[in-house]
């Protein structure tokens, strides 16, 4: 379909295309505010913006191809635009622009503008240039300290960065590279944002960081608080009812925080904690700084603490180094722990990092150790959703469903619940009664007790 060219006094559009994890879902959303100041409304298609940005994440395999591929496409949508004589730029963020710099634009002429994760509130500046520019270096300066204030948050979850970088440098891993070293939001900034949002109407927040439990934000008295004081704290913010918080390390889980998933009622029993690998030698080739017997000890007293705790992990298949034995103990701690769900791959090289350079496990031999352990981590999240059935649980309503008079919520446990429900409804905390099981769902009916409150009311 051809698109129309805007009118004299239209208003700018932008499109944001967001790749890969929570953190790049808040940049982008923090993009969009700052776009949004500068003059730009939000596009629904590319076809549509006058400006595409792609933020992006250089986590997954070929995530760098996978850009590319899209820059491609996009280039023919700015040649019609070109022909139209519209303006139409392309803008690449994130994390693999930040690795890949000035070999982005070098390699696909259509891109515009090249912007790291630590610089996007320039984005105005960068586009008033007017030329093809690389903006990938660490500025002394927070870019916290130059964003507006939130706008447009209407959701009834929200996501908010506290934490960036990571001082880990795990071999495999390129984030200490992409955001940098570690660097935690002052404490009372982000205080003020989350009542901006309980105010807005937010009922659930998760607090987002590379390295999350080893945030030590400024007080207003000039004390570091840990994550877990940062917890407390959100837990009197007006109108929010829930917490969560990802993603987490292991060797930063400290004995409060473990205590917080005890005395804090809106902290949810659920915790995302990637362990990699349950092989005492991979985990060293990794530089993870703990083993396996650390990781069972830390899981027991967290589930000490919540009996209730849903856990979740993250694990890599096919490591550079990794036998046969060191994946059968991987294998035997996820049996061992037990998890609500999990999130496997296949080990990718990064380039730059340590273990690029180390012998690789042939891809034949990666794949059916991946099939094998991801049917294993099925069978338990199967498992863990079946022992829903029957039971009465908290949801909070988001959104409407797939048909009228549905919506759908999140458990406590961040299971997708589908429940017959009044539209007016999305934003509460309803009991509902689950019924049926779904291969990632579960469904049910409102508890009856709803219904003698409504009937009362």
């Amino acid at each position: 379909m051809k698109a129309s060219a805007p009118l004299k006094n239209e208003a700018r559009r932008v499109f944001i295309k967001t790749y890969g994890c929570q953190m790049n879902v808040y940049d982008s959303d923090r993009m969009a505010d700052v776009l949004a100041r500068a003059g730009y409304g939000a596009a629904e298609r590319p076809e549509d913006a006058d400006l595409v940005l792609l933020n992006t994440c250089h986590i997954r395999e070929k995530a760098a191809e996978k850009v590319f591929s899209d820059v491609g496409r996009l280039r023919v949508i700015k040649e019609q635009a070109r022909s139209e004589g519209r303006d139409f730029r392309i803008v690449v963020a994130g994390c693999v622009a930040q690795a890949e710099g000035h070999e982005i634009l070098r390699r696909a002429h259509a891109v515009d503008i090249v912007v790291g994760p630590q610089s996007y509130h320039r984005l105005p500046e960068l586009l008033a240039s007017g030329g093809r520019v690389v903006e990938t270096d660490f500025p002394p300066e927070s870019k916290f300290d130059h964003l507006p204030a939130r706008a447009g948050v209407r959701q009834v979850s929200a996501f908010l960065t506290v934490q960036e970088g990571c001082d880990r440098f795990c071999t495999f891993c390129v984030v200490p590279y992409t955001r940098g070293a570690e660097f935690s939001r002052p404490a009372e900034k982000i205080l003020r944002e989350a009542e901006a949002l309980g105010a807005r109407g937010v009922k659930e927040i998760t607090l987002l960081g590379q390295n999350v439990n080893a945030y030590h934000g400024a007080s207003a008295d000039g004390a570091a608080w840990p994550l877990a004081k940062l917890l407390e704290r959100l837990s009197d913010v007006a109108g929010v009812e829930r917490l969560r918080y990802v993603t987490s390390h292991p060797r930063d889980m400290s004995d409060d925080l473990i205590a917080a998933h005890r005395d804090l009622p809106k902290l949810m029993p659920y915790l995302h904690l990637p362990v990699q690998s349950g092989s005492d030698r991979v985990l060293a080739a990794m530089n993870r700084k703990h083993d396996r017997g650390f990781y069972r000890d830390l899981v027991e007293r967290l589930r000490r603490a919540r009996p209730d705790l849903a856990l979740t992990s993250d694990f890599i298949v096919g490591f550079p180094g990794e036998s046969d034995a060191d994946f059968e103990d991987t294998v035997s701690l996820v049996e061992a722990v037990g998890y609500a769900a999990a999130y496997s791959f296949k080990y990718s090289p990064r380039a730059g990092t340590p273990a690029a350079e180390m012998p690789q496990v042939s891809e034949p031999v990666k794949t059916e150790r991946l099939a094998r352990l991801q049917a294993l981590i099925l069978d338990q999240q199967t498992a863990f959703n079946a022992a829903m059935r029957g039971l009465t649980v908290d949801v909070l309503l988001e959104k409407p469903g797939r048909r009228p008079g549905q919506l759908v919520g999140r458990s406590p446990w961040l299971q997708a619940v589908h429940v017959d429900a009044p539209a007016a409804w999305i934003g509460r905390v309803a009991p509902v009664s689950i019924d049926a099981i779904g291969s990632n769902t579960l469904s049910g009916t409102l508890s009856e007790a709803h219904f003698r409150e409504r009937a009362i009311a």
